[in-house]
């Protein structure tokens, strides 16, 4: 053998890695020689370091081959960095899929389901599997192990479980698993795999004559807690819903039913929806089958932790969330993946976690915006467990208090089936819901034109204090997080200027006839209306902070006697918006303004911290206590919005002899006891009340109803009924909504599904997601040029735009556009197919304009 050159291993000598480049037009698999030295640790799923365009780079063995196609010379594997096979073969495939279908590489999807490598955790474990003593008649050796059982290592990753054709989800004739009926008891019935004789605890594996491998065995707390623990049978929480008991008796048979789960409202004895899926779990524990669980945030995922704990045991579950450290998460990841524990919880990232044998996956709340990727190629937790149900034939359950218009998606498909309870049980358990936002109710309350809070909501309060502790909802953090102008009610904002300058127009860069002259053709990086610090129309002269130490309905001092609430609609102010509608840019002669200006300005919207603060940029941070306004010159602002924090201020001097508690972005409450308290929460950080809630009130649902989004009457929905759900059952709750509005409407009668479906028939007139599939793409003119040039769309493709994208923090360089493709589902695939293609073209090219895709956002207007 030549001098330098690399002895390959004498079987299987190539090795197909994904490299981690996250370049479109590279997303492949590259072949490399195993060297002979490395043959023993290259196994499929282990991190290597390859040389890959001349530096080193990190990447996954997928697979070991005899040949290779490539008729060249191929490079060597550099080292094998560890022999943990950390991506199995089925979080491989799944990672596949999830790429193509949101037109993303398989780099990026991989960074999101393999955490990083941590490997004083990984050696201390590798140490405590090897000390473990064998028995001598293990499952895997003795007389009862199934045919064909190799005997390997228990924490060998599970080979993925054929799909008999009745569980295949590929077609439509078997889109969902039939739930079968079962006694009034809710008991399975005897001979069936769900029984408890089946499964003595809550990780053991069905029984050797199903002809499934044995599980591994517990020790410690987990064993414990199995031998001591006797499983029920009964549905507990599922006793309220007509097909309750049918889900979960599939699911323990190891079918694969897939269902949209309505959850009941009421609190009295902790959250209905934790109880319900632990139970789900169990379920699956029973057939021998793993499971799992993703919830929006931590909060929810220390409540399903106690809640499987409850049911399990200790130790037969891991809890996987970003707070606990790269350290622990990796190791409870590891425990995981080598089959330690097969029940796993956690937040959006958890959706790849590698549970063995997977029976159940079940997602909490997918309408909460952080189920959505914050990272490319954004996918959603519930499309990747959706993929990952139908490739591994699992059972998959969909459960809240709302619903999405996604999951009413999957029910008129025919891919899920709807689980809900009966009116009358409904009734029993929903609270009393009471709008005062309408017209006829100003009318009747005079006082309700100037107060924030109306005399109900008020005396709701009192109520309900009496008895227990009250909620009270506020949509916006902070102390005043939106001001205006008390005079013009235009939106104060921040007009000190900052480094960033666009160019001027130039020869390429022409002007176009009728169109509005934007503020990067003047030179200026701001928004409409923001005029700079030369305009001599509007010369700048000292402000007066302003000082909102006053009452919550009375006026703020400094605001020339106009109310706090001003702003909502119905009152004598106008909403946050209106005032940024009606600037139109130019100055009093009527021409554009901000052509002589020399600095861009940071143009952020002004907020006040507390009530003897100064007004600040929430952009840039700066003090802005020389505020005047640009448009009429005034020095005088007033609130437009209220946050969480002024509202507890204000609610704590009108209720002096109450405890106020705050829960929001500062600190997070987890629960409340039962003594009488102000509860002031932001919509998602709601604490649970021991004994649920006596009374609550959601203000200010014109800030949720009125957002420029496509989802916003949803949105408005879901954070409702999230809030209304902890109350006690008949607790009165009263809405700051019109009650003619549809959201409120369902609300009122407690009925997500006909506003789901209500939803869904007009995105479908309108063709908005999900009744088609659309992707947006960002980027500069230039670069959506480009990209727009190389697409090879589907012939069903409806391209919409590019639009300008506002609401840029910082004046960029050069201003973003976005376009937007729609197509019918069934052309989804082509489009995800189009777009990697158009976008590999571009990398290959190494255009400098980037453009990002996006499909399916969930911010689309």
């Amino acid at each position: 053998m030549a001098k330098g050159t690399v002895a390959p291993a004498g079987e299987l000598p190539i090795a197909r890695v994904a490299v981690d480049v996250p370049l479109p037009h590279l997303d492949r698999p590259f072949d490399y020689v195993v060297p002979e030295t490395m043959a023993e640790a290259a196994v499929p799923g282990c991190r290597v370091r390859v040389r890959f365009a001349g530096k080193l780079v990190d990447g996954f063995l997928l697979e070991r081959a005899e040949a290779s196609e490539h008729e060249g010379k191929l490079a060597a594997l550099e080292r094998v960095v560890s022999s943990e096979a950390v991506l199995t073969p089925q979080i491989a495939a799944l990672c596949r899929s999830v790429a193509d279908r949101y037109a993303g590489t398989m780099s990026d999807i991989l960074r999101l389901a393999v955490p990083p490598r941590h490997a004083k955790v990984e050696a201390e474990e590798a140490k405590r599997e090897a000390a473990r003593p064998v028995s001598p008649t293990s499952p895997s050796e003795g007389p009862g192990a199934p045919a064909g059982n190799t005997g390997g290592p228990a924490d060998a990753p599970a080979p993925i479980r054929p799909v008999s054709a009745s569980e295949s989800t590929g077609g439509p004739a078997d889109v969902s698993a039939p739930i079968q009926p079962v006694s009034p008891s809710g008991r399975v019935p005897a001979g069936s795999t769900g029984g408890p004789a089946d499964a003595p605890g809550p990780i053991r594996r069905a029984r050797a004559g199903q002809g499934t491998a044995a599980g591994p065995v517990m020790d410690g707390p987990a064993q414990e807690a199995q031998g001591a623990r006797s499983i029920a049978a009964e549905p507990g929480e599922w006793a309220e819903y007509p097909l309750g008991a049918s889900f979960l008796a599939a699911v323990a048979e190891g079918r694969a039913p897939r269902a949209v789960w309505s959850v009941l409202p009421g609190a009295a004895h902790g959250p209905r929806w934790a109880e319900g899926v632990a139970l789900a779990v169990l379920a699956a524990s029973r057939a021998g089958r793993g499971s799992l669980v993703v919830v929006p945030d931590g909060k929810d995922v220390a409540l399903l932790d106690a809640a499987l704990t409850r049911v399990l045991g200790q130790g037969a579950h891991v809890a996987l969330t970003a707070g606990l450290g790269p350290a622990e998460r990796y190791r409870r990841w590891l425990r995981v993946l080598r089959g330690g524990v097969r029940v796993a919880v956690g937040t959006r990232a958890a959706a790849f976690a590698p549970v063995h044998d997977l029976g159940l996956v079940a997602i909490w709340d997918d309408g909460d915006d952080l189920h959505a990727e914050r990272l490319a190629p954004y996918p959603h937790a519930r499309e990747v467990l959706a993929l990952r149900a139908h490739q591994t034939g699992a059972a998959m359950l969909i459960a809240g208090y709302a619903r999405t218009a996604e999951a009413t998606r999957l029910i008129a498909d025919g891919w899920a089936r709807p689980i809900a309870a009966p009116r009358e049980t409904l009734r029993r358990h929903a609270p009393r819901v009471r709008p005062a936002g309408d017209d006829a109710e100003v009318a009747r309350d005079e006082a309700a034109r100037a107060a924030r809070l109306p005399s109900s909501a008020w005396a709701a309060l009192k109520q309900g204090l009496a008895s227990g502790p009250v909620l009270v909802q506020v949509p916006r953090r902070g102390y005043l997080p939106a001001l205006a102008c008390q005079s013009c009610r235009a939106p104060a904002r921040c007009h000190q200027p900052v480094a960033t300058v666009s160019p001027p127009l130039t020869p390429d860069r022409p002007e176009r006839p009728g169109s509005p002259r934007r503020p990067e053709d003047s030179g200026v990086s701001a928004i409409p209306g923001m005029p700079g610090t030369s305009d001599p129309a509007f010369p700048r002269t000292p402000g007066r902070p302003v000082n909102t130490g006053g009452p919550m309905n009375a006026d703020v001092p400094g605001n020339a006697g106009v109310p706090m609430n001003a702003g909502v609609p119905g009152n004598s102010g106008t909403p946050a918006h209106a005032g940024m509608a009606a600037d139109t840019g130019t100055d009093r002669s009527g021409e554009p303004r901000g052509r002589d200006v020399a600095a861009a300005m940071c143009g952020g919207p002004l907020a006040l911290r507390g009530g003897h603060a100064a007004p600040y940029c929430r952009w840039c941070g700066r003090i802005a206590g020389m505020w005047r306004c640009q448009a009429c010159g005034s020095n005088r602002m007033r609130a437009v919005v209220v946050g969480a924090r002024r509202t507890a201020e204000e609610l704590g001097r009108a209720f002096p002899s109450v405890p106020v508690k705050t829960s929001g972005r500062d600190g997070v409450l987890s629960d409340v006891g039962p003594a009488p308290a102000l509860v002031v929460a932001t919509p998602g950080a709601e604490p649970v009340a021991e004994g649920g809630y006596a009374a609550g009130v959601l203000l200010d649902g014109w800030a949720l109803l009125g957002r420029p989004d496509l989802r916003a009457a949803e949105e408005a929905l879901r954070r409702w009924m999230n809030a209304a759900a902890l109350l006690r059952p008949a607790a009165e709750l009263v809405v700051l909504a019109d009650s003619s509005v549809p959201a409120a409407q369902a609300l009122l009668r407690w009925d997500p599904v006909t506003h789901a479906e209500r939803e869904l028939a007009e995105r479908a007139v309108l063709g908005f997601p999900p009744a088609v599939r659309m992707a947006t793409l960002t980027g500069t003119a230039a670069g959506l040029r480009e990209m727009a040039g190389d697409l090879r769309l589907p012939g069903e493709a409806q391209v919409l735009g590019p639009v300008p994208v506002e609401g840029a923090r910082s004046g960029p360089e050069e201003p973003q556009e976005r376009l937007m493709v729609r197509v019918p589902r069934a052309a989804g695939p082509a489009l995800a197919r189009a777009l990697k293609g158009a976008a590999g073209v571009r990398s290959a090219r190494k255009a400098p304009d980037l453009v990002r895709v996006c499909m399916d956002p969930i911010d689309l207007i």
